[in-house]
């Protein structure tokens, strides 16, 4: 979060992919979303906006998408899933709750 002082439109957020294929170049796919401050604005991303990112993946890389995802209430939307389920050029990972750091022996 960058903080400043000033006349502000609203909050400005985020959604981004690093897409890794082999013998390529790495590529950065993103979405800005501008929440104003007007009443009842919506202030973060819907498991729609996080589909519509992973459908534009899917057509700008030409191939299946594997998303490993963290556990943000809104990665792991039930609706998000099924709408994986029923695609198969897209597969998601759940990262686990938390990892446990191994100390040496």
């Amino acid at each position: 979060m960058v903080r400043f002082n000033g006349a502000s439109r609203g909050r400005i957020s985020m959604a981004a992919l690093v897409c890794f294929k082999a013998g390529e170049r790495i590529r950065l796919i993103y979405r800005p979303r501008i929440q104003g401050h007007h009443r009842g604005a919506h202030r973060g991303f819907t498991w729609q906006d996080y589909r519509d990112l992973l459908v534009r993946a899917h057509l700008q890389l030409g191939g299946p998408v594997v998303v490993i995802r963290d556990n943000l209430n809104v990665h792991r939307c039930s609706r998000l899933g099924e709408y994986a389920a029923e695609h198969d050029w897209l597969t998601i990972v759940q990262l686990p709750s938390y990892a446990r750091r191994r100390t040496p022996a």
